[in-house]
């Protein structure tokens, strides 16, 4: 058997144990019941991922086209965004990723115009906040909570100033202990972010997706290296939950 083919029938695998679990997983976090859309999308509205290296997925950067395949990377956005694109392709929604690998808030801010202002946004998701504390945590970003809050506080007031119709979706940070790069260390200072993102999403009226909740209930059924090797990146199965979590949370679906 070739090595390409090996590599295919191990993804499909993993691809379908996953769709066999995650449902489950999905059904006994949600509080949204299904069918129930918290967001609807206009006719060709566009919707906006945002974020780090987990939204970033390995997506190209040089052309950043919308409903590509390239462009969207190869991480639960994308996931997301294929279902999308199903579900409502009468309303021929514009999907794109603008994620980028290493970010923490005030790198968003920093492309903000360029990554999203100009983009008008119909929905806005954001995941971002493992680097403000991984970063600081390793030494290579002299950051705290206090500034992570106040710098998303910013960016959410930057952006409800300029796009006041906008339908924002805050997602958690999360972290899986009992991987190659998370230990129980790092549950009590991740859970800072994680409540600083819950208070700033009910501040400024956002759908909350709780993907720490997700996986806490996903590692019930399977180790936590199965959704993440690293603890922080999601495996093939990690994205596949996500994307899951994200479309049921915020358009029942």
């Amino acid at each position: 058997m070739s090595h390409s083919r090996r590599v295919f029938l191990g993804r499909a695998a993993t691809m379908a144990a996953a769709a066999a679990l995650v449902p489950g997983v999905v059904e006994a976090v949600s509080s949204a019941p299904k069918k129930k859309r918290v967001y609807a999308i206009p006719a060709k509205g566009v919707v906006l991922f945002q974020g780090d290296s987990i939204t970033d997925a390995g997506r190209e950067k040089s052309r950043e086209l919308p409903n590509n395949g390239s462009s969207l990377g190869g991480g639960y956005a994308f996931l997301a965004a294929t279902a999308l694109l199903d579900h409502f392709a009468a309303l021929e929604p514009v999907v794109y990723n603008r994620g980028i690998s290493g970010n923490k808030v005030y790198q968003l801010a920093a492309r903000w115009q360029k990554d999203c202002l100009e983009l008008k946004p119909d929905v806005l998701s954001i995941l971002i906040g493992i680097n403000d504390y991984w970063h600081m945590r390793n030494g290579q970003y002299d950051g705290t909570l206090e500034k992570y809050e106040a710098d998303y506080r910013a960016l959410l007031d930057q952006t409800r100033q300029a796009l006041p119709g906008v339908r924002l979706v805050v997602c958690e940070p999360f972290a899986l202990p009992g991987t190659t790069a998370v230990d129980e260390s790092w549950v009590e200072p991740v859970g800072g972010y994680r409540e600083v993102a819950l208070k700033l999403s009910r501040e400024f009226g956002a759908v909350w997706v709780p993907f720490q909740r997700f996986f806490d209930e996903a590692i019930l059924h399977a180790p936590a290296s199965w959704w993440s090797a690293d603890g922080v990146h999601p495996s093939l199965a990690g994205s596949h939950l996500m994307a899951a979590a994200w479309l049921r949370t915020v358009f029942g679906i």
